[in-house]
């Protein structure tokens, strides 16, 4: 009976890193990197920090055409150049979203690693403790 708990715990354990591992990168909050064409920007209009959900308006050129656009973020000075990265699915005209690049809505891909580890020594210690259950408290022998 005291094997069987052990076992039964750590074959769940490698079901649910099994399962982890193929359920993919929204598991933990990554998400996939957004698509998109590199530009400069430049500020047109910046926006103080201490402001919630800051957007500056910027100035990018796409395919030869210069447009207007947002951009969150905040700190930058007027016409300071900035790279950004330009949504494929962008309108042909009016204001464009841009985002500065180098970055992705999510989480950095070194977080997945590090939450399957995590999760892998939970498992382990959830073995372990049951090992400890099912083993029973160890009487001291008394001389």
């Amino acid at each position: 009976m005291r094997w069987t708990s052990v076992a039964i715990a750590a074959a769940v354990g490698a079901v649910v890193v099994f399962l982890a591992w193929f359920a993919g990168p929204g598991l933990f909050g990554i998400a996939a990197a957004g698509g998109g064409t590199p530009a400069q920007a430049e500020i047109v209009k910046p926006t103080s920090c201490t402001m919630p959900d800051p957007v500056e308006a910027v100035r990018v050129t796409i395919a030869g055409k210069t447009r207007e656009g947002t951009l969150s973020g905040c700190g930058h000075g007027p016409g300071e150049r900035v790279e950004v990265t330009v949504p494929e699915n962008a309108a042909a005209d009016g204001p464009v979203a841009v985002r500065a690049a180098q970055t992705s809505q999510g989480s950095s891909g070194a977080r997945m690693p590090l939450g399957l580890a995590l999760l892998v020594f939970s498992c382990f210690a959830g073995a372990c403790y049951a090992f400890l259950y099912v083993r029973g408290p160890r009487v001291a022998a008394v001389s």
